[in-house]
C-alpha cells in the first residue's frame, strides 16, 4: 500500500495491518531458514510497508497533542 492509502485508515486498522504483516514476515523468515523461500523480494516489501505504517502511526501521535493545544 502507498502512504496516502495508509493515511486514510484508522489507528485500529493500521494496528491490524501491522500485525498481519508481522505474521507474514515471520512466516517468510521461517521459509528462508528452511530453504523453501520462493518470493525473495516479498520480504523487502513487507519491511518497507511496516516502516510506512510505523511512520504514519508516529505522525498521528505527534499531531494529536498539537490539535489538543
Amino acid at each position: 500500500m502507498k502512504a496516502a492509502e495508509l493515511r486514510v485508515l484508522t489507528a485500529e486498522q493500521l494496528e491490524e495491518r501491522l500485525q498481519e504483516l508481522h505474521g507474514e514476515w515471520r512466516d517468510l523468515r521461517f521459509q528462508e531458514a528452511v530453504g523453501n523461500l520462493t518470493a525473495t523480494g516479498r520480504t523487502r516489501q513487507i519491511r518497507k510497508e511496516i516502516a510506512r505504517i510505523l511512520t504514519i502511526i508516529t505522525e498521528n501521535e505527534r499531531a494529536q497533542p498539537a490539535a489538543a493545544r
